[in-house]
């Protein structure tokens, strides 16, 4: 018997418990987690980036849970003594069409209450990365580098610390109302509870199908392939290098990440995936493929920007186009200095309409509160989206 059951072993469900067991340790609280390890699936398969807020919309659920996200995970890994490195980063903009949407950061990042942002020239940009290409750019000193899985299970240490319970293992199959009740029905056992929150990523539109709730909305996967940069070409990055992102789409484009253990990674790059959980080219699930062609939102998206949808597949299975891609911001880096790296698959929600949901989505019923749409920055967000979350939840316990 629990208070508060959470569906979902990665970051943001974790964090999710965490707050809510910090805000009312007497609460009765688990997570379920179908995977036998916590943070397998997006949480550990990101590029590791503490993200500052320079992005999101102000005002946005993004923008306001980032920076307070940012802040709070600064202080729990220096209370935690989690290693992160705040080096700063580039975003280059490598010609003059791009500027205006450059200006526009800037002053997005600068309403977010970010301080120490410079706008660079061409020179200046040398003076942060010295082969980078661009005609201008910004610098922005918040952000930094750090291993999300570390976190995750630290987040997971803290969960138990309080007497929180963690079922790994557990993969959700229905959920059943009963005397004002759920039972949470798992592949294992059943967990009755007051209170559910869905913090299932890939799934989380299914999830909540599961819940009985209305779902207005489709998680679609996007598949991010990275390249390793060679030992002898390190030399190349000296940080972190962004290019100017497409407002367009929701993704920031293939750029250039120095890694908290060591080494650079190249991209990702942003292809529809054939299975929700499809690292490689080869995946393929004929459900989650048909359940994505099938959506109406999706075949919309598809029908508009299908020409840079196809521009994706090519870089994807073509070394030389990835790497002119990377050219545009290095040119010196050349395909021979790119060696094969990870790839992770983002959830994407996409609504009905044809829109890429950019923002994150948490939608609440009496008995349950999903997490919809948590794309990046979720990660660098997860303790302000925890504490969000356990606001929405603490209410029904007051």
């Amino acid at each position: 018997m629990y208070n508060v059951v959470v569906v979902g072993g990665g970051i943001v469900g974790l964090a999710s418990a965490l707050k809510i067991k910090e805000a009312n340790p007497k609460l009765r609280v688990a997570v379920v987690e179908k995977e036998n390890i916590l943070a397998k699936h997006q949480t550990g398969h990101n590029s590791g980036v503490i993200h500052s807020g320079l992005y999101y919309k102000p005002g946005s659920l993004k923008a306001r849970n980032c920076v307070d996200g940012y802040n709070q995970m600064i202080r729990f890994c220096d209370q935690e003594e989690i290693p992160y490195e705040l080096c700063g980063k580039i975003v280059v903009a490598t010609k003059n069409s791009q500027i205006e949407a450059l200006n526009t950061l800037y002053q997005r990042g600068t309403e977010n209450g970010l301080t120490g942002i410079k706008k660079l020239v061409a020179e200046e940009l040398k003076e942060y990365e010295p082969y980078v290409n661009g005609v201008q750019g910004l610098y922005v000193p918040q952000t930094g580098i750090i291993d999300y899985k570390e976190v995750a299970i630290k987040y997971a240490e803290k969960i138990k610390h309080f007497n929180g319970d963690i079922f790994l293992g557990n993969k959700v199959i229905d959920f059943k109302e009963n005397n004002g009740f759920i039972e949470v029905k798992t592949d294992k056992q059943t967990l009755i509870t007051r209170l559910v929150v869905n913090c299932s990523g890939l799934f989380s539109d299914k999830v909540a199908k599961l819940t009985g709730v209305p779902v207005d909305y489709r998680i679609i996967p996007f598949r991010g392939e990275y390249y390793k940069i060679k030992k002898e070409k390190e030399h190349l990055v000296k940080n972190l290098i962004y290019p100017v992102p497409d407002p367009a789409f929701p993704f920031l484009g293939v750029h250039f990440t120095r890694m908290i253990g060591g080494g650079i990674e190249a991209g990702p790059n942003a292809v529809f995936a054939f299975k929700r959980e499809g690292y490689k080219r080869t995946d393929l699930n004929m459900g989650d493929l048909m359940g994505s062609l099938g959506w109406k939102g999706f075949r919309k998206v598809a029908a508009k920007y299908w020409k840079t949808g196809m521009g994706e597949f090519y870089r994807s299975f073509s070394k030389s186009a990835f790497t002119k891609a990377l050219q545009e911001l290095l040119p010196d880096i050349q395909k021979s200095d790119l060696e094969p790296g990870g790839a992770g698959v983002r959830a994407q929600a996409c609504d009905r309409n044809g829109g890429l949901i950019d923002d994150f989505l948490i939608l609440e019923s009496e008995k349950i509160i999903n997490v919809g749409n948590a794309p990046s920055p979720a990660a660098t967000s997860s303790l302000a989206i925890g504490q969000h979350v356990a606001g929405l939840a603490l209410k029904r316990f007051s």
